[in-house]
């Protein structure tokens, strides 16, 4: 059988692959890129109707183009977002296939490269880039059977609250998604639950400066690995309603029950950790401390930037965090429904090559897999902190297409160096 043959095959058209497809094409080398969707899917398909981005536009968006009729201090919608990496991918011409899916990459047998199948015909691609990022199987903790007569979704199947049945809704996580989506419920009239785990809790701004534009001056988005034990922290910030900083208690006044993390499910009831009371001060430590850091860089740096002392002023505690629900009867507190923001995990079974640990997840340095001519583009935590952000996919794709250009310049001598003298 014919195979296609490409230098680089990109696997992905998200952020990932834009962004590769564009250092591929500035460094010169032949490249094409999968995308069994549309450019940028997810955004449109696994994401809930009122989604905005949370970085402002001026901070989330590529190097080489702003964002169309948004301000730059302004928090693009969903489709926005979207459309912009649709805008962005025809600027640079990227050679992006969509509606192929690439069911298998294996390496070539006795000869170099690798054996690509897909959906549209087989290709041999010297060097393969899996930029299918972080977001790939919803995972819903096995908790509740199905068998308990409960509306269950993944957070990326929740669209609007007009979707799920009449009564009140545990959301469990909360991080981002899970914020924003309790509020939107709780607006929509519904009583809501709000399971709180483990999280960083930034300001939305401080002192009239965002909180990306203070970690970058801080230079916390260039934090090379998350503190010890940090490694699954969720980041609980909106975007929403013009964007705010995330207020557990607020969120508690305003009539969600706040609970602890969600631990086990029996005939009915709902069990739950007791670790809500040190979950939220964790949570208010990390404001604070970024609340000092900022203070001392204002002073350190002589900044005329105003000061904002009521952003340390803390709410009273609601009845729900100074006397925690540990469990809870669902039928009884009218629970119909349960929206699990718990995140998603890698799915990489269809990359089969030597570029796993034992638990499926891809040994890599800065992208460069242990596999040679296998790179990974879009993991959190790829080289830093900001590594999963729009920006920060977009260095780390600047890195990659280095990588593959040393290699090619090894391929290359080695080539010239067999030809005879004089040819």
């Amino acid at each position: 059988m014919t195979r296609q043959e490409v230098e680089v095959l990109v696997v992905g058209a998200g952020q990932a692959g834009v962004a590769m497809s564009e250092h591929l094409t500035n460094q010169g080398i032949h490249h094409v890129v999968l995308e069994r969707h549309r450019i940028a899917e997810r955004w449109r398909s696994m994401r809930w109707d009122s989604l905005v981005a949370n970085g402002p536009a001026w901070h989330d968006r590529f190097p080489g183009m702003e964002f169309n009729g948004i301000e730059p201090g302004a928090f693009a919608s969903k489709e926005q977002v979207a459309d912009y990496f649709v805008a962005y991918a025809g600027m640079i011409g990227a050679p992006i296939r969509c509606g192929v899916e690439v069911t298998s990459v294996r390496r070539n047998a006795g000869a170099p490269g690798f054996h690509v199948q897909t959906s549209d015909g087989d290709y041999n691609a010297r060097y393969v880039v899996a930029a299918t990022g972080p977001f790939q199987r919803p995972v819903i903790p096995a908790v509740v059977p199905e068998s308990s007569g409960l509306e269950q979704l993944h957070s990326s199947l929740y669209r609007n609250p007009g979707q799920l049945p009449e009564g009140a809704v545990l959301v469990v996580g909360a991080g981002s998604s899970g914020v924003q989506i309790a509020a939107e419920i709780q607006r929509s009239g519904r009583q809501v639950f709000l399971s709180v785990g483990p999280h960083d809790r930034p300001p939305r701004s401080y002192r009239g400066r965002d909180f990306c534009w203070w970690l970058g001056v801080l230079g916390l988005w260039d934090a090379s690995t998350p503190p010890q034990g940090a490694e699954h922290v969720t980041i609980a910030v909106s975007g929403a309603d013009g964007g705010h900083t995330v207020d557990f208690r607020e969120l508690a006044e305003e009539g969600i029950t706040l609970v602890g993390r969600t631990e086990a499910f029996d005939a009915g009831t709902m069990r739950f950790a007791g670790d809500l009371q040190d979950n939220i001060a964790n949570g208010d430590a990390n404001y604070l401390r970024l609340l000092d850091e900022a203070d001392e860089y204002v002073e350190r740096n002589g900044l005329d930037l105003p000061e904002e002392p009521g952003a340390r002023v803390l709410r009273p505690d609601p009845e729900c965090l100074s006397n925690p629900v540990r469990e809870l009867d669902l039928a009884a507190s009218g629970v119909t429904s349960i929206i699990w923001a718990t995140g998603f995990v890698q799915d990489y079974s269809w990359l089969n090559v030597e570029a796993f640990d034992e638990r499926g997840r891809p040994v890599q340095q800065r992208g460069v897999s242990s596999e040679p001519g296998i790179y990974f583009l879009g993991l959190p935590w790829q080289s830093r902190r900001g590594s999963s952000f729009i920006w920060g996919v977009w260095h780390d794709a600047k890195y990659v297409a280095d990588q593959i250009t040393i290699q090619r310049s090894y391929l290359q001598h080695d080539q010239q160096a067999a030809q005879p003298v004089g040819v």
